[in-house]
């Protein structure tokens, strides 16, 4: 038997795995906890691809089951957070009067998670860059949601209208014709990365300045230089 071809599917399994854990999390009040279990996936969603192509054993199978382990972890589990964290909002600002109810607009990301996803496994656009938010950064911002709130001076990110406008965003985000670099290394030399090391450089310098407060700057960083990317390089090599 080739264990090698199954590597990268075990990774994802990894990835599945940190999801189901952080869906546990979620509804047992453990949000931090959550949080950190969507980016040990965000590693591994990383790493499982990475090792796909560096063993050159990708295969159909492996693609869909990297979707569906995304769409629990990066889709339902964000999906849930928010849908938590708006009951606790509403209740905190009891003032605004606004029904318990309006907490499931949350679940808008995960139905356009499940979009974006299965728009980018039949988008032959989408293999070496991504049109639209690509549902881990996604999963990412929300989950520094709970982490920034531990902060006194960021309790603002709990407030309910907050938290509506946010989800609506990223929702129309996910699914946006937005074209943004994709993290793939083919190899690791300057040239044709140029982009790849500079915002990794730069993710560096805003986490360890702002720490997780860092986490949702580097998500708009991601945007932002992907647009720049967009207006100004590629015209140029057009």
């Amino acid at each position: 038997m080739n264990i090698k071809k199954h590597i990268p599917n075990t990774i994802t399994c990894g990835n599945l795995l940190c999801g189901c854990l952080a869906i546990v999390q979620a509804f047992e009040g453990n949000l931090i906890w959550a949080s950190y279990l969507i980016g040990i996936a965000a590693v591994l969603d990383f790493f499982d691809g990475f090792a796909a192509r560096l063993l050159k054993v990708s295969s159909p199978i492996g693609k869909d089951l990297d979707s569906l382990a995304d769409m629990v972890t990066f889709g339902v589990v964000p999906g849930i957070t928010v849908f938590i964290l708006l009951r606790m909002s509403i209740e905190k600002y009891y003032e605004l009067d606004l029904n318990q109810n309006v907490a499931f607009v949350a679940f808008l990301i995960p139905i356009f998670s499940a979009v974006r996803l299965a728009k980018f496994n039949n988008d032959t656009r989408q293999s070496d860059s991504f049109i639209g938010l690509p549902t881990p950064a996604n999963a990412i911002l929300i989950g520094s949601v709970p982490i920034i709130s531990v902060y006194d001076d960021f309790n603002y990110v709990y407030h309910p209208y907050l938290l509506i406008a946010v989800t609506c965003v990223l929702s129309f985000l996910l699914v946006a014709e937005l074209p943004l670099f994709a993290l793939k290394f083919k190899h690791f030399k300057w040239k044709d990365n140029e982009i790849r090391f500079v915002f990794l450089a730069l993710s560096l310098g805003l986490l360890v300045i702002f720490q997780f407060v860092g986490i949702p700057l580097v998500i708009i960083l991601y945007i932002l230089m992907s647009l720049i990317n967009n207006l100004f390089f590629k015209k140029k090599a057009v």
